[in-house]
């Protein structure tokens, strides 16, 4: 009984806690997003590929980042402790990092880039895309959580893990 209710009292600390994060990104975006707290203050977005540094070329970037031209800059080194390859892209014309709610509402400015991240890794590690399967056709009865979960899915491609 003693475990249930820690987990209760961990679930709402975690809870109280993303709220206190969501109130400081509209009251003050440059407090709520200190370098430590998830967003690098360098700009630096970085995925992890499971193939040899030589293997990847800066000039000859997948399709999903080679779109973006001149306005992105990329690196490309080993990663830590022989487990790959980091690929890494910044935007050059570094806009003020979004807050949460920024990124819920689709106005992250860099959103296409970490989505064209993740595209590349999925190129460059198994060939293609990965896509969800699309929703089966007909009509369903709209639902408070159905609603939710739509428009999650919608957003999540440029979402990110942070």
């Amino acid at each position: 009984m003693t475990s249930s209710i820690g987990n209760v009292a961990s679930l709402a600390a975690r809870g109280a806690g993303s709220v206190v994060r969501h109130v400081r990104a509209v009251v003050n975006p440059s407090a709520a997003h200190p370098a430590a707290a998830g967003h690098s203050a360098s700009g630096w977005l970085v995925v992890t590929v499971f193939v040899e540094p030589s293997e990847l070329d800066a000039a000859k970037l997948p399709a999903p980042l080679a779109e973006f031209g001149d306005r992105i800059e990329v690196r490309i080194q080993a990663a830590p402790g022989g487990k790959g390859t980091e690929l890494a892209a910044r935007l050059r014309d570094r806009p003020r990092p979004g807050g949460a709610l920024s990124r819920l509402s689709g106005q992250d400015p860099e959103a296409g880039l970490r989505s064209a991240l993740r595209r590349a890794k999925q190129l460059i590690e198994v060939g293609e895309v990965l896509a969800v399967d699309p929703v089966p056709h007909g009509e369903r009865t709209a639902t408070p959580g159905g609603a939710f979960l739509e428009g999650w899915t919608k957003a999540a491609p440029k979402g990110g893990v942070r």
